[in-house]
């Protein structure tokens, strides 16, 4: 399974940001190009570390086997117009498409040095660096998927 921590992976990714201009246009959902780079750049921050966000009740009763269908062999995105956590949504005008995609680049490139074995979702709860790696690439993959990236 693709994973964030694996540099062929990350290389993929970085790629495919790189492709996306002020003209994408999604498959489905609301966000435009603009706020859905700022959505992830602001999801990367948050897997290291650097935004809070509450774990969810209902996260705390079926999170575990949510992330287990997620993960399954052969997946590789998220289900269109999954939800997310209000934290995380983007609503308003976003600026500077080019300067998002560069950070958005920076924090994929990060993963090279990922500290942590273990990470506590809002959501799924305890995670694994590995779960986290391959949640981190169908996450991405899904939005990149979803501007035709």
């Amino acid at each position: 399974m693709k994973s964030i921590f694996n540099k062929t992976d990350q290389n993929e990714i970085i790629e495919r940001i790189s492709t996306l201009d002020k003209n994408s246009k999604p498959g489905w959902g609301k966000m435009s190009v603009e706020q859905m780079v700022n959505h992830c750049v602001l999801c990367e921050e948050y897997y290291f570390g650097n935004v809070a966000v509450k774990r969810a009740f209902l996260g705390r009763i079926i999170g575990k086997m949510a992330l287990k269908g997620i993960l399954k062999p052969g997946n590789t995105m998220l289900q269109k117009n999954a939800p997310t956590a209000p934290d995380f949504l983007v609503a308003g005008p976003v600026n500077d498409l080019e300067s998002q995609k560069r950070t958005w680049k920076a924090l994929i490139e990060r993963y090279s040095s990922y500290p942590a074995e273990y990470f506590t979702h809002w959501f799924f709860g305890k995670m694994t660096k590995e779960q986290l790696g391959q949640f981190v690439y169908i996450h991405c993959n899904h939005h990149l998927t979803q501007f035709n990236a």
